[in-house]
């Protein structure tokens, strides 16, 4: 089991390091989530990893943001001497990053970062096979769906199981972004859920203003028997935006506790009072709590009253910096040098002996063994420390100083080398990407396509009514309950449409999927089969979505192939194509992409050019309620209002400080909430943008709109005074 520590500056990874850290993560001055902390210089990393690998540790570089198109010419470049250094691995969220990365360093070990959103086994499998060696599962799960991931997907797993949490299942936070363009997928993460809300049920306040999105730190030293028991190949402590104090205290606490299992077992451990207090005085929030390795959600998660960091104990912090802020210890080596006239130098250090020019004879003033040992002691900023050092001169001899220092510098890196416990990856060639130059303004390719996601019948009906759509997205949890209606209704507006110009029908997947849906797929596996034809595809929003409709469609192809039909995969906008290298990943299993709601109409009409050069089409989400945030904890439950029967949908609202009202599904089918903005996002007003997209079809997605509101704005008489176009003129940092 490995201890994995973060370190925002080198002195957090000198802190973790002398602490007991068996790898440390990191991020460099470029495509890091934590776009606020000190990061790491160029030289610094190469530093970082001499140092890790000689002492038996290991370094992982995160490069886990979403990546502008123009930033992904320098990705190779940025990557290059970290992997010449031995690089150990890099944490990815972005889907264009892992496909270049695995395509162009092909010996570079690739983590998928938790912003990716892995909910189960299905997702981890499909990415492994993608080139992933390890994932970072979402923290949401529980223990068993971790064990799960690691054992039917066959890949490593790093847990968190220390340090801040997000109220958000990470990835698919779009509340900065969207309120204040700082994205929480770019690294720049205002904190909106550490601000004061209001929960309302219709207009009935369940709760004053306090924190209800702010969950608690985690702290598990005194679950961790548990999770060593479970196999976890890595254990992850947060905080790279914290002090190297923070790194070394809690890495040190850890390192004593996970020795202690191994040493006495699970009967032998008991975490001291002292070293609870220790970590509750290191930038803990008020209070603390395991994770959600034990549970789904719960009010007592949440930092409802404080959710500001406590001062820290500056005694604590003083003994701290003594104890391990500071170089490692050097190693202490003896040297054997042989210095004769007329013979090569040569230099012994262990195992490692090279050999230098020449030795001379001295014509004026020989040098004398102390002068020789003098210059070859003098080991600088190397890691090792020289105790001894045996000379063997004979005669009159003369060396020029630059000969000692080269022979010494040459001997103690062939040492160090030799030491370190991994072998620096084979170097790859670096292919340069070369953006495409437009010839002009963006050309429209005909009229798009319009497709609409439903989520009511009300709504449902109101679509087939105005009849214009190619496409008709039913909400799965809907076509679930609803089968028999939504039959009874499509096949009425069939009759009534011209024969050609009628929808056709695909379902939207749940956001997110885990172990407790297992029940729900094989219900709606045999609704599906129920249908016949009448499902053409499927909008999946996660990893394990997409995985269980790969699974449908391989476990029915023969059938499927008698039939004529076969499934289509739409990916959704948060699975993100952010950049042309991501169309590789999406290729492979679609013949489309949905435009994230992060890139302006510029970025958007490159990625699409990309496309079509791919032979895929793209989808620009023209209105919608944008989901901000999907969470497993509960809002209604943190109200203490958790009696919904299994399956209802309840919406909720929070409201800011500002007066916003921001509408909460309560899906209790998932058991999961989605928080959507306080107003509508739509285009209807931004024609100049949509044109210069230009893309292969526009969607509406319907939410909290009843049947009159959907029809009006299909029709384009928008009924809402206020609304949102979004990042398509602005974008994001």
């Amino acid at each position: 089991m490995e201890l994995l520590a973060p370190a925002g500056n080198y002195d957090a990874f000198l802190g973790a390091v002398n602490a007991g850290a068996d790898a440390v993560y990191l991020g460099g001055q470029q495509f890091g989530a934590r776009a606020f902390a000190d990061n790491f210089t160029q030289e610094e990393i190469v530093r970082a990893l001499r140092v890790a690998h000689f002492y038996g540790k290991k370094v992982y570089l995160t490069v886990n943001t979403l990546l502008k198109e123009r930033e992904t010419a320098s990705l190779g470049a940025y990557l290059s001497p970290f992997c010449e250094a031995g690089l150990d691995g890099v944490i990815v969220q972005d889907f264009g990053v892992l496909c270049y990365i695995r395509d162009h360093f092909p010996g570079l070990p690739l983590h998928v970062s938790t912003q990716m959103t892995v909910t189960g086994a299905r997702g981890a499998a499909y990415l492994k096979e993608q080139g992933a060696v390890r994932i970072v599962p979402a923290r949401e799960l529980s223990l068993e769906e971790v064990k799960k991931i690691r054992e039917e997907a066959g890949v490593e797993v790093e847990c968190f199981i220390h340090g801040a949490m997000c109220y958000c299942y990470s990835g698919q936070c779009l509340f900065s972004s969207i309120l204040g363009s700082r994205s929480g997928n770019r690294g720049r993460c205002a904190q909106p859920c550490r601000l004061p809300y209001e929960i309302y049920d219709g207009k009935k306040r369940l709760s004053g203003s306090n924190y209800p999105l702010s969950l608690k730190d985690m702290c598990t030293i005194e679950y961790l028997p548990a999770l060593l028991a479970a196999g976890i190949n890595s254990f992850k402590i947060e905080g790279r935006m914290k002090r190297p104090e923070y790194a070394a205290g809690v890495t040190a606490v850890y390192r004593k506790y996970i020795d202690l299992y191994y040493r006495e077992g699970e009967d032998g451990y008991q975490v001291e009072p002292e070293d609870m207090d220790r970590l509750r005085r290191l930038y803990i929030r008020s209070e603390i709590q395991t994770g959600y390795y034990e549970r789904h959600n719960g009010r007592e998660m949440i930092t409802l009253e404080k959710p500001g960091y406590e001062r820290c104990d500056e005694t604590l912090l003083a003994k701290i910096r003594e104890t391990y802020l500071r170089e490692p210890e050097k190693m202490p080596v003896q040297m054997q040098a042989v210095v004769k006239a007329g013979e090569p130098l040569r230099l012994r250090i262990g195992d490692i002996e090279v050999t230098g020019d020449e030795v001379q004879t001295a014509k004026n003033a020989p040098l004398s063994e102390e002068e020789v040992r003098k210059r070859l002691c003098k080991t600088g900023d190397s890691l090792l420390m020289v105790t001894d050092c045996e000379i063997d001169m004979e005669g009159a001899c003369f060396i020029p100083v630059r000969a000692l220092n080269e022979l010494r510098r040459e001997a103690v890196e062939k040492f160090e080398a030799a030491v370190a416990a991994d072998a620096v990856p084979e170097k790859s060639a670096i292919n340069k990407c070369v953006l495409e130059q437009s010839g002009g303004e963006e050309q429209v390719m005909g009229k798009p396509a319009v497709d609409v996601a439903v989520s009511t019948l009300e709504q449902l009906r109101a679509v087939l009514a105005w009849g214009g759509c190619r496409r008709i997205y039913i909400d799965s949890d809907l076509f679930s309950k609803s089968y028999e209606e939504i039959m009874e209704t499509a096949g009425a507006a069939a009759e009534k449409t011209t024969a050609g110009a009628e929808p056709v029908f695909y379902l939207a997947l749940p956001y997110i999927l885990r172990e407790r849906d297992e029940v729900y797929l094989r219900r709606l596996t045999e609704k599906l089969e129920q249908t016949g034809a009448f499902v053409r595809g499927f909008l999946v929003r996660s990893l394990e979505g997409l995985g269980w409709v790969l699974g449908v469609c391989r476990g029915q192809e023969e059938s499927l192939r008698q039939s004529g039909a076969a499934y289509e995969i739409v990916p959704d906008a948060g699975l993100y194509c952010f950049n042309s290298d991501a169309l590789r990943f999406f290729r492979d299993f679609s013949k489309e992409i949905t435009l994230p709601y992060e890139l302006n109409a510029g970025e958007a009409a490159h990625l699409i050019r990309a496309a079509r050069e791919r032979g895929m089409r793209a989808t620009l989400p023209v209105y919608s309620r944008i989901p901000m945030m999907i969470t497993a904890n509960c809002l209604k439950k943190t109200a203490g209002q958790c009696n919904a029967k299994e399956g209802e949908k309840r919406q909720f609202a929070l409201k800011d400080r500002l007066g916003n009202t921001f509408p909460v599904e309560i899906n209790c089918d998932h058991c999961y909430n989605i928080i959507y903005n306080c107003v509508p996002y739509s285009l209807h007003s931004a024609k100049k943008e949509r044109e210069r997209i230009a893309a292969d079809a526009l969607r509406y997605d319907f939410t909290t709109e009843d049947g009159a509101q959907c029809a009006k704005i299909l029709e384009g008489d928008f009924p809402f005074k206020d609304y949102t176009t979004g990042h398509c003129k602005r974008g994001i940092q």
